[in-house]
């Protein structure tokens, strides 16, 4: 919805000056409150007095713009009384956690739905750059190809190591574009209108999360987004102007910062939650928010009443099953019972030294602790898919793996009912109702009616005392990428072998259960 308001030009400060909120409410009494953001012309320009409110309908029916306030005099009550008639959609909608499964272990769809999540990096993708020069590569090209086998990118909202010559993300006091993120309080359209719009709005439309990360990764100027040392330490207007830009798409994550607590500037816990507290006020519809700290357990500290975070992010670079199921199973009791992702998982390459099996291996053991993972294409330090975008599958050879591994999830594993069972007992060598398993081996279980055990190595003689029913047994192997059909209708004591590979899960479902 576009309104005009009063001209401001480069060297104004309308994120911060220039408030405009609207109040839609639908024919049921549901309502939101939606901010808007200055926009310049709509095009990208330097001057303009076009502002826009995003708003995402959530039902069929008629949705009426009930209020609009704002402290400039243009804008106050323009657009009152207007209406919109929406008709049934079906776009799978937002991503929200699911309360009534295993207790917010996993995400669900505003549908009903599932997806599982596997994620990629691409950390200065917008600034289409590389160590010399221009990368060769486009944004919406990078989202094109990383929706072809993830479900999820993460991205820096600045160019960060990498910046464009002449596109920067941020006006200075005169009005020029720079880098610096003391400078948040003046984001320049250019750079939103055609670089990050241009990546959200392409992933939405190929149903990609757009993971946006609002302090970059590494240099000291894009990680002072949220320090706003330019407007007093005041980081609410780029917040504000993120919810408002980005909140009603359904795809957009925020994650406040990358490793807020190692590289200057550093950030305390007590600030993160100050930032992500005014983060949550200001959105409108659950967006998925947290922030990424270093390869640790995830801070209770961060954890707030109410909370602003709906998912835990960790770091923890693992190359075995075992590991990166526990190290993900231990963080959802630390974060408040809350879906978890390890997003460094694995980036392949010899950037970490971390193999194309590697890679597999750690994903299927993400999945076997209850969550999610995030990969990334590392061939040296500060080089690769992962700063600088240009994705190829070629090159990030897990890719085709891990999109075979998501999809064999999600069209026959029920994931969003099972929870981690048990690590095993070296002693008896036992997981819930697996025997004679290898203690690197780790099992999800839905008692009574579905199970999976994740295998990393050879085993003879594995059995599974499978309860009361008839079972399907189905073998996936995620390095080949092959699947079986082992058992149509198992029961009792079910003996198999797990093979010689690292990244094989079995399939038990209960055939005869309603």
């Amino acid at each position: 919805m576009v309104f005009e308001g009063p001209t401001f030009g480069p060297t104004d400060t309308p994120a911060r000056d220039a408030e405009l909120v609207t109040q839609w409410r639908h024919e049921t009494g549901r309502s939101y409150t939606i901010h808007g953001f200055w926009d310049s012309d709509s095009a990208g320009g330097a001057s303009g007095n076009v502002f826009k409110v995003r708003f995402c309908p959530t039902r069929a029916g008629t949705w009426t713009l009930v209020k609009t306030s704002s402290n400039q005099a243009r804008l106050n009550g323009q657009n009152e009384g207007l209406t919109i008639a929406c008709t049934a959609s079906d776009h799978p909608g937002f991503w929200e956690l699911d309360r009534a499964q295993t207790a917010g272990r996993w995400y669900r769809r505003s549908n009903g739905s599932h997806p599982y999540i596997f994620g990629n990096t691409m950390y200065t993708f917008l600034s289409e750059r590389d160590n010399r020069g221009s990368s060769g590569s486009n944004i919406a090209d990078d989202i094109k190809g990383n929706a072809e086998y993830f479900k999820k990118v993460r991205f820096s909202i600045s160019g960060d190591r990498y910046p464009h010559p002449i596109a920067k993300p941020f006006l200075d006091d005169t009005g020029r574009p720079t880098d610096d993120g003391d400078f948040s309080h003046r984001p320049n359209p250019a750079w939103f209108h055609q670089r990050v719009d241009r990546a959200v709005q392409v992933a939405y439309e190929r149903d990609l999360i757009a993971d946006l990360i609002v302090n970059g990764p590494d240099t000291r100027e894009s990680r002072a987004v949220l320090r706003a040392a330019r407007n007093d330490g005041d980081a609410t207007p780029i917040l504000r102007y993120l919810a408002a830009r980005y909140g009603s798409y359904p795809n957009v994550w925020i994650c406040l910062s990358n490793e807020f607590d190692i590289k200057e500037p550093k950030y305390a816990c007590a600030q993160m939650n100050e930032f992500g507290q005014l983060l949550r006020g200001f959105l409108p519809y659950p967006t998925p928010v947290s922030v990424h700290a270093q390869p640790r357990d995830w801070y209770a500290e961060l954890n707030t009443d109410p909370a602003w975070h709906d998912h835990v992010i960790i770091q923890k670079k693992i190359k075995t099953l075992p590991v990166a199921a526990d190290w993900v199973s231990r963080q959802y009791a630390i974060g408040g019972r809350v879906p978890v992702i390890d997003d460094e998982l694995a980036y392949q390459g010899d950037g970490d030294g971390w193999s194309e099996a590697d890679v597999i291996e750690s994903h299927l053991g993400a999945f076997l602790g209850g969550g999610y993972g995030t990969t990334g294409h590392k061939p040296a330090n500060k080089q690769g898919h992962y700063f600088w975008g240009r994705f190829r599958a070629e090159e990030h050879r897990a890719a085709d793996n891990l999109l075979w591994l998501r999809q064999a999830i999600d069209e026959n594993i029920t994931f969003w009912r099972m929870a981690p069972v048990a690590d095993p007992n070296p002693a008896d060598d036992r997981i819930g109702i697996f025997r004679n398993v290898h203690r690197d081996f780790r099992a999800l279980g839905w008692p009574g009616c579905e199970y999976v055990l994740a295998t990393n190595r050879a085993r003879t003689g594995v059995q599974a005392q499978l309860p009361t029913g008839s079972w399907q047994v189905t073998w996936y192997d995620a390095i080949a990428k092959t699947r079986a059909r082992i058992a149509d209708r198992a029961s009792g004591t079910f003996t198999f072998d797990a093979p010689n590979s690292r990244a094989v899960s079995f399939h038990f479902r209960r055939i005869d259960s309603p």
